[in-house]
């Protein structure tokens, strides 16, 4: 929390959207005076776009796996995040939500 508060432009305030996984919305996490959390709702990954790029990386790299290591996870996810990273298109298509480019009316 303190690296992104140090982060933020000097007058300014930012909104960290989190879920509720107990390390976001812990009473022991302190909040800088430049940050408010806003909690998304339980259970609404359509809200929150990065839960789609766990479940990509998850169906295309991540799964049915078996490792040696530690150090094996952890070389396997970094290889799997930087094949994504070099897709921007990819990355956009799956954070897309239709209905928040919709118009209405």
């Amino acid at each position: 929390m303190a690296e992104i508060a140090a982060r933020v432009t000097p007058g300014r305030h930012r909104a960290l959207l989190v879920n509720q996984a107990v390390w976001h919305i812990s009473e022991r996490l302190v909040v800088a005076g430049n940050i408010t959390i806003v909690k998304l709702p339980a259970r609404w990954p359509e809200l929150n776009p990065v839960e789609n790029v766990w479940q990509f990386l998850r169906n295309n790299w991540l799964s049915n796996r078996v490792f040696a290591s530690h150090d094996a996870v952890v070389d396997h996810c970094c290889t799997a995040w930087n094949r994504l990273a070099d897709q921007p298109r990819r990355v956009m298509s799956i954070g897309r939500r239709k209905w928040a480019n919709s118009q209405a009316g």
